[in-house]
């Protein structure tokens, strides 16, 4: 049993010495033909992470197995867009989704993400796997302008009505667009 308290302290310490990460204003952009990925267990937290999912965030391969995933998770990120993701591949829908991500460092680096559910031969979700890639720099200003106006819906309501509220700014933007999410990510990327 103590053994089972020291791996947990272990695998949680990388992330309560890093949570405290200040964000800058210094931005990473990816290549072309970089792919950033990773995959969790069903809870979300980290099982694998390739060369550059490391590089990009700046943390270690010991910092980030059995770490949350939400460790590089932006501030300036609406937690309603992480709401919708969760509920979507737990529910064993692929989703795609423009993210900002924190580095180590403080830095920040937008991605284009594919997430899907890992599913066994039984059709059970044991994981996820996420690609993501380099976002399409016309859509970023569209996307962080929608994400700033959820960030305030969500600071205005308060912690119990926040999600609710970002999600509100999400769908009335989506009706304006005459768009469902998937069709809306989509075109970005695309255009």
């Amino acid at each position: 049993m103590e053994a089972l308290k020291i791996l947990r302290y272990r695998r949680s310490a990388p992330f309560m010495k890093h949570h405290h990460i200040v964000p800058t204003q210094v931005e990473r952009v990816l290549a072309d033909n970089e792919f950033i990925i990773s995959k969790t267990d069903p809870k979300g937290k980290i099982t694998y992470g390739n060369r550059e999912f490391k590089d990009y965030s700046g943390f270690s391969e010991s910092e980030l197995l059995g770490i949350q995933h939400n460790i590089v998770r932006h501030p300036d990120m609406p937690r309603a867009v992480f709401k919708l993701l969760w509920d979507e591949v737990q529910a064993g829908r692929e989703v795609f989704a423009f993210v900002k991500n924190m580095s180590k460092d403080g830095s920040f680096y937008w991605v284009f993400a594919n997430v899907t559910p890992s599913l066994d031969r039984h059709k059970n979700v044991v994981g996820y796997f996420s690609v993501r890639r380099k976002p399409n720099r016309n859509a970023l200003p569209q996307v962080a302008g929608l994400y700033q106006k959820m960030l305030a819906a969500e600071r205005l309501a308060g912690a119990r009505d926040a999600i609710e509220a970002s999600t509100q700014i999400l769908v009335n933007a989506l009706k304006s667009a005459r768009m469902n999410y998937e069709e809306w990510v989509l075109k970005l990327q695309n255009t």
